[in-house]
């Protein structure tokens, strides 16, 4: 299991860490894992792309801490999104699970998306990723650092640093800049960037 320590730090160094680490989810139709090859970080009050750029709410309180539960949100009225908190208790921040590889029975994983032309685009995309693990609204909160728990990371070996990219995040409109999208170069499931049309031009 990862440790909850090693997710209690700022969202870029949480980012990296979560980079090789598994994602493994009980669901309906058994165990899927994922290996995660592309997330993105966002912070507290400092950063307005984030969810809790101004202050706690009943949606984003999982944002605030302590660090290693399930921060899942419903987008465009349509796909549930799934994040990681991290940082100290408190202070909020999270890193969104934007892509992974499939690292279990690719026969389940076939099943529960049947959508996916290619297995590579089995969890390519958060939306994709969260329907993939069945993460949807009862996932909210879970402790994923737990073993006990349905969702669970399981530590991978941290990746060489030659292999981490950081580039902006994709589809936000605040602080559309912001180099906080961390993936690994050369890994198929990393997703395609897109730029939010409002976001503005880029420096």
């Amino acid at each position: 299991m990862l440790d909850r320590e090693e997710l209690s730090a700022d969202v870029e160094a949480a980012a990296v860490r979560l980079l090789g680490c598994t994602v493994e989810a009980d669901t309906p139709d058994g165990t899927v894992a994922v290996r995660l090859v592309e997330v993105e970080a966002y912070r507290g009050a400092d950063d307005p792309a984030s969810h809790s750029h101004r202050g706690r709410t009943p949606r984003n309180g999982v944002m605030f801490g302590p660090a290693g539960h399930l921060y899942v949100y419903f987008v465009y009225g349509m796909h549930f999104c799934a994040n990681v908190s991290c940082l100290d208790d408190g202070d909020a921040g999270a890193v969104l699970l934007r892509a992974g590889e499939v690292v279990s029975d690719l026969t389940v994983a076939r099943h529960r998306r049947p959508t996916a032309h290619r297995d590579v685009d089995l969890a390519r995309g958060p939306a994709r990723l969260a329907s993939l693990l069945g993460l949807g609204r009862e996932a909210n909160g879970v402790d994923v650092t737990c073993t006990t728990s349905a969702v669970r990371v399981l530590a991978g070996p941290p990746v060489d640093p030659a292999r981490v990219r950081t580039g902006p995040r994709v589809g936000v409109r605040a602080a559309a800049d912001v180099p906080w999208r961390f993936w690994i170069d050369g890994e198929p499931a990393v997703s395609v960037y897109r730029r939010a049309a409002r976001a503005g031009r880029l420096r």
